[in-house]
């Protein structure tokens, strides 16, 4: 069964266009998944079968300024101005959505990229909600965020808020395919295998090739920021149990080093968090078709292993 839903922004402007799938089968609990920066959640097919053969009810949404909200709305690369908690506030909407649906099972959060951080700031705001979190492809200390931060701030104090200007993004983002052989498209730093990035690249969903408006920009940076270090980690309950994957050839994680910062701040914090890092992989671990089968296993394992508790 596939419902449509859609609902409105935390941001007051959008409706926010989203899907629960549920499998024909009782239902052993709920995953949200929650897609990155740029692209949308119809790019997670593979992973949504995966965990609804596993007996689990899938929810996704596309944000605001992505995917088939932006389709419905015309507002491509920009989020709103009510901050960057906007995100976050509309997976937490989603949620109440399905919960009115499928009360009284398990709740997952499954976040990769952009939606890791997503996660990370539910998981402090709402984890007394949630039986467990996955973060994919997170970062810890972002390389150069606090630096495109206070540029981006100047522009918006300067009136600059509403506009498109991708040198901001370049400056932010432009170091990440430094590992990449033979860079063409821009965005090798995602996956090795070039039928992944022509896919990402040419997605009619997905805002890969739209400018992002410098204070949307500027929120990303703020949503980074907000989930370092052990302060970050002191927020979230520590009760709920985290599973952290990625690739050590991803930048985003700086290569391995992030990954394991935000295992330690949680560490140290006294939660309980496995980390799962695949040696030899970018960004998006779950698109290659080598190891996809196994990452979406090791999720299903994560989340099985807190319902039989």
């Amino acid at each position: 069964m596939l419902h449509e839903v859609s609902f409105s922004s935390y941001n007051k402007r959008d409706q926010v266009q989203g899907w629960i799938y549920v499998p024909a089968a009782r239902p052993k609990g709920i995953v949200q998944i929650i897609h990155g920066f740029g692209e949308h959640s119809r790019r997670y097919l593979h992973m949504i079968v995966k965990f609804m053969d596993a007996g689990y009810i899938v929810a996704a949404d596309d944000h605001v300024g992505h995917g088939k909200t932006a389709m419905v709305s015309g507002v491509w690369g920009d989020w709103g101005d009510t901050g960057f908690h906007t995100m976050m506030e509309d997976e937490h909407t989603l949620r109440e959505l399905v919960c009115e649906k499928y009360p009284g099972l398990p709740y997952f959060i499954f976040g990769h990229s952009m939606g890791s951080f997503i996660a990370r700031d539910f998981a402090a705001n709402y984890g007394n909600d949630l039986a467990g979190v996955t973060i994919c492809g997170t970062t810890g200390i972002f390389r150069g965020a606090d630096k495109a931060a206070a540029l981006l701030k100047k522009a918006i104090d300067h009136g600059l808020g509403n506009d498109f200007d991708p040198e901001f993004t370049g400056s932010l983002m432009g170091w990440m395919c430094e590992r990449c052989d033979d860079v063409t498209i821009g965005n090798e730093w995602i996956c090795s295998d070039p039928y992944v990035q022509r896919d990402h690249a040419e997605d009619p969903f997905d805002s890969f090739t739209r400018p992002t408006s410098n204070r949307s920009l500027y929120d990303f940076t703020q949503m980074m920021m907000a989930i370092e270090g052990v302060q970050w980690a002191e927020k979230v309950p520590v009760s709920l149990p985290f599973y952290n994957i990625g690739g050590d050839q991803d930048p985003v994680g700086e290569y391995g080093k992030g990954i394991y910062e935000v295992s330690n701040w949680l560490c140290e914090t006294g939660h309980d968090v496995i980390t799962k890092v695949y040696s030899g992989y970018r960004h998006e671990i779950h698109n290659y078709s080598e190891i996809k089968d196994e990452v979406e296993a090791g999720i299903i394992a994560f989340m099985d292993g807190i319902i039989s508790i």
